[in-house]
């Protein structure tokens, strides 16, 4: 029965049970230990090269893959593309899937290491640097410079979403004031004046944003009515300042153009539980475009940020840098897109425009 068992595998046929293939199984096949084994997947010292060559040929053999390691250590450049992201952030997650199909055509597998409050992003990308990631997209990094640059020398990086002037790294980004000033330009149109702005603090993009929402206010002829609220690009910034605006009552501003979806769609939580309409009593802007805008009870006004020819260009950048087919930075910047949903609309006619 075992002999019977052990052909169907070599032959590539099914195996008792449908079974998945073990380490031991490695082992038994290969005639050697458990152990050895255990040393050659880990990449660590003690196997010899015809070793581990009879190691990876035995579980290409028998199917066994315990999380692609065997195909990584096999070869002197691993086929996998480290993914820094960012919890709770809904763009990172729409970035994720537009890169999965993209590196899979380029014969790459995907890597991903989260960043969380209790888990800072050095110790993320710390992660994706012991799986021997070949290269690494970082999705709204907010490292060093000092640290990307220092990574940058030692494997092909790509900041997603901001960008790293002198370190030696790839960059990829929208240009943030064109969808700010198309956001404002939009609100003006429609009637608003007092039109307030959540930063986004330390977020991808954020200073530019920022700039951008004085710069188009003061081209308006709005300067009086630039205010600048702080946050972050979290729902927690966006409802904290929506509690500061609502304690304004008549006075606070007729819209708002938040530092990205997640503060946005904090906001508007905050006013609608308070019984405001929105946009009757105030208009509101994100920034991204995430999957949560589309949806019909959320019906969110913001600026798009196209995830699929991010997740091409970064990809891109990586591979080439692999391949060899260019030395040093490049900065590649998108065109972002408004897109007008139902949260955006005239103000009313008693309301700051009438004051």
């Amino acid at each position: 029965m075992a002999e019977q068992q052990g052909d169907a595998e070599t032959s590539g046929g099914p195996r008792r049970g449908d079974r998945r293939p073990t380490m031991t199984d490695v082992a038994q096949r290969a005639g050697v230990s458990r152990a050895l084994v255990s040393l050659v997947f880990r990449d660590a010292p003690g196997a010899s090269d015809r070793t581990r060559e009879r190691v990876f040929q035995v579980a290409e053999e028998i199917g066994y893959r315990p999380d692609s390691a065997a195909r990584m250590l096999a070869s002197s450049r691993s086929k996998v593309l480290g993914v820094l992201l960012t919890v709770r952030n809904p763009f990172h997650a729409d970035m994720v899937e537009s890169i999965y199909p993209v590196a899979e055509r380029r014969g790459y597998e995907i890597l991903l290491s989260a960043a969380s409050p209790s888990r800072d992003e050095r110790k993320a990308v710390d992660a994706l640097l012991g799986h021997r990631c070949a290269g690494l997209l970082l999705l709204g990094p907010t490292l060093p410079s000092s640290y990307l640059a220092e990574l940058g020398r030692k494997l092909p990086v790509v900041a997603l979403g901001r960008r790293f002037p002198g370190a030696d790294v790839d960059s990829v980004h929208t240009a943030e004031a064109k969808g700010v000033r198309e956001a404002i330009t939009h609100l003006v149109e429609l009637g608003h004046r007092s039109i307030a702005h959540i930063d986004g603090g330390r977020g991808p993009g954020s200073a530019e944003r920022r700039r951008a929402y004085r710069a188009a206010m003061r081209k308006h002829g709005l300067t009086e009515y630039i205010r600048v609220l702080p946050g972050d690009q979290t729902e927690e910034s966006g409802s904290a300042q929506a509690k500061v605006l609502l304690a304004e009552g008549s006075r606070m501003p007729t819209a708002v153009l938040a530092g990205n979806d997640r503060c946005a769609l904090g906001l508007l939580d905050a006013v609608w539980r308070e019984g405001l309409q929105v946009p009757g009593d105030l208009s509101v802007v994100g920034y991204d475009d995430s999957h949560l805008a589309h949806l019909s009870h959320i019906d969110l006004s913001t600026v798009r940020q196209d995830p699929d020819r991010h997740a091409a260009l970064a990809v891109q950048c990586v591979v080439d840098r692999l391949d060899g087919v260019r030395d040093g930075a490049e900065e590649f910047v998108l065109d972002p897109k408004l897109v007008t949903r139902g949260t955006t609309g005239p103000p009313r006619s008693s309301g700051i425009m009438s004051a």
